[in-house]
């Protein structure tokens, strides 16, 4: 049941930013404030040097307040104001949340959750991508607006919905599954084979009987979740798809996308990525984290992967507080500056906030805004202004891309079949040990590309898999193929356990995997809440004396690798954890437990060593707190933390942001960022 998409247009986002620079700016609401400060907006706009607004998301109510009735004449009057102003427009279609009269009207519209109960209207995102009802009245709107305004000057980017994310656990879901299910598999013996239906006498005589994964007395069939993943996935991207064809067919040539949202768990993004123009993604990181800069670059690098490694629209982050956390720390200045040049450096042509106005009723009052309600004499705003110029400055980097040489496995399907109950501990969490593994690389300065299991590794000299819980057989072809090419892989725990369909691979684990490793499991094994130590083997030369596991082990037999630590005590004493084997050209490390930090940086710099892969400055390990990224012929060096730091640079330089001379070391005060030009390149 797969849609067949309009052919992507790859470069119309390039036009857009070859001519404007740098994006900047902001989602804007007009309809929420009376006409006579919409002339004060476009000219605090322009003084911002703001010069891309979204508008339209949430406007449905306000262009059709009844069934069939329209009024464009506000939205008419809006983009003339913005356009004689420069600023270029980003239209969205405002079909992600419906007008209270379709809920009231055709309450099947409406979503329903797990338990049964069906939601109410009055909020937003409150429909089924299942209705039928609720997909026609959006294209309708959808059609509408792009019908009449797909020649309008100021219109260079098409906004399909908002925040695809909504699930539905209602009956017109249900008969769509149902025939979901039976074009993925043909016949109702072939799901109940798949599904391993003959476990609780689960067996199915007809589709008819499957229903969504509803609140059940125990435990759902982890294939029957799985495949209602896909489905909701798959119901969502089809909303998306009907929308943007629709503004294709009205003869719109400007690019079309929808904010994703990181890695949110309701989305497939790489079966998305190929609908969309151009990447854009919403970034809300817990500034207030420890890790909250590096958990975000990796969300970055994985928004330039899904685009090929083409510029990236950072389409919405915050200024300052978010309203939506029980506690709402604000950012600084300085901290909004550096994350917005961070997004820059890993690829971004495009940096927007939600939203440009703060809001003075509704749910997001309190969140803040480039204009907060105490207008423009503010700290916020004036930062904006200094931000909209600084971005200016970056024009030369615009269009470029980041060079990497490593590649990280992740997969959705993969982590919602992990993520599922029933398994030897649910501490094991997927997200969590890709963060931690990217997080050692951007220690190191060393650019990551995201990569999709199955896909061609022949670029990459070295391939992580900190956790893939699904290993098909594409995928471990493609791993061998990088291996024996020379590449060094590292694959970490309780990965290659499951087949495409959640079901559990027979023999000894990593089943399709284990001649490549080395190694071979038979137990995965949850770890005692205190930390397991390991035992290091002299051969780990360049490993750390002493390390630890905790959450999960596996108890493994070396099939001819070397074995580098072993679990020092307990159920798993004496086996083998971490191990290195030579195949091919290249080199395989197995790290069969949750290692300690220390312990797999030490991994992971054995692997780069054997690859030959270096960061982009001569510190093996950055300072504290400080990133550092190329992209293109711009070396970005952002200081995160609260202490001055030092690193040394390569090569005479200057700084497009100060236009400073940077030569040999670099001095970063704290929250300060610099982007090197190499004088003679310029």
């Amino acid at each position: 049941m797969a849609a067949t998409p309009h052919p992507r247009r790859t470069d119309t986002f390039g036009e857009l930013t070859r001519e404007l620079g740098i994006c900047f700016g902001g989602d804007y609401n007009p309809e929420q404030w009376p006409r006579e400060i919409w002339d004060e907006d476009v000219e605090l706009m322009v003084r911002a040097g703001v010069n891309l607004v979204t508008v339209g998301v949430f406007s449905w109510a306000r262009l059709e307040p009844s069934p069939g009735e329209r009024d464009f004449a506000w939205l008419d009057e809006v983009l003339d104001l913005l356009h004689a102003h420069g600023i270029a427009v980003d239209l969205a279609t405002p079909t992600a949340s419906p007008p209270p009269w379709l809920g009231i009207l055709h309450p099947e519209t409406l979503p329903v959750n797990a338990d049964g109960v069906r939601l109410a209207a009055g909020s937003r995102n409150q429909f089924t991508p299942a209705s039928r009802i609720y997909r026609e009245r959006a294209l309708s709107i959808a059609t509408a607006l792009a019908e009449r305004y797909t020649t309008h000057p100021a219109v260079r980017m098409w906004h399909v919905g908002n925040e695809f994310g909504q699930i539905d656990f209602g009956d017109d879901a249900a008969r769509e599954f149902r025939l979901w299910l039976a074009d993925r598999y043909g016949t109702i013996d072939a799901l109940n084979d798949a599904w391993g239906t003959l476990v609780w006498a689960q067996r199915y005589r007809d589709f008819d009987e499957i229903v969504p994964p509803r609140r059940m007395p125990y435990l759902v069939n982890p294939a029957q979740s799985l495949d209602f993943r896909r489905y909701t996935s798959w119901a969502l991207q089809r909303v998306y798809a009907e929308q943007r064809d629709a503004i294709r067919d009205a003869g719109a040539t400007q690019p079309v996308t929808t904010n994703f949202m990181g890695f949110e768990p309701l989305t497939d993004l790489w079966e998305w990525a190929g609908g969309v123009d151009v990447v854009a993604d919403d970034q809300y990181p817990d500034h207030a984290a420890a890790t909250a800069s590096s958990d975000i670059a990796l969300v970055q690098d994985l928004m330039r992967s899904l685009g090929d490694g083409r510029p990236w629209v950072l389409m919405e982050q915050a200024v300052s507080a978010t309203s939506w956390r029980p506690h709402n720390l604000p950012k600084s200045r300085d901290r909004a500056r550096l994350d917005s040049l961070q997004a820059v450096a890993r690829g971004a042509d495009a940096i927007c906030f939600f939203q440009w106005r703060q809001a003075r009723t509704g749910a997001e009052r309190f969140h803040s805004a480039l204009l907060p309600h105490a207008g423009a004499d503010t700290e916020v705003f004036e930062g904006a202004c200094a931000l909209g110029a600084e971005l200016q400055r970056l024009r030369p980097v615009v269009g470029g891309r980041v060079a990497a040489s490593v590649a990280l496995l992740f997969d959705w399907p993969s982590r919602w079949a992990a993520d599922e109950p029933g398994r030897p501990t649910e501490r094991l969490d997927t997200l969590e040990q890709v963060q931690r593994w990217h997080r050692a690389l951007w220690r190191r300065g060393i650019a990551v590309d995201l990569v999709r299991p199955g896909a061609d590794l022949s670029a990459y000299r070295v391939v992580l898999v900190p956790h893939t819980y699904i290993v098909e057989t594409d995928a471990a072809t493609s791993l061998r193929a990088a291996v024996q090419s020379g590449a060094s892989l590292v694959v970490g725990p309780f990965s290659g356990v499951a087949d495409v369909n959640a079901g559990i691979l027979t023999g000894r684990s990593p089943v399709l995997l284990r001649d490549l490793v080395g190694v071979s499991g038979e137990e995965w094994v949850g770890l005692p809440d205190a930390p397991t130590p390991l035992t290091v083997e002299a051969a780990w030369t360049t490993g750390p004396a002493t390390a630890e596991a905790t959450v999960l082990g596996e108890r493994l037999r070396a099939d001819g690798a070397d074995v580098l630590a072993r679990f020092g005590e307990g159920h798993l004493a004496g086996a083998p954890a971490i191990t290195r084997y030579a195949v091919g050209g290249g080199t395989a490390w197995y790290v069969g437990a949750v290692a300690s930090d220390e312990a797999l940086a030490a991994v992971l710099d054995d692997a780069l060593d054997a690859a030959g892969v270096t960061g982009v400055v001569p510190d093996r390990v950055l300072p504290d707190d400080v990133e550092a990224v190329r992209r293109g012929a711009a070396l970005f060096l952002l200081n995160h933390g609260q202490a001055t730091r030092h690193l040394t640079v390569p090569g005479p330089h200057r700084d497009l942001l100060s236009d400073a001379d940077v030569d040999g070391r670099a001095t970063l005060a704290p929250g300060a960022a610099m982007v090197l030009i190499e004088r003679h390149a310029e």
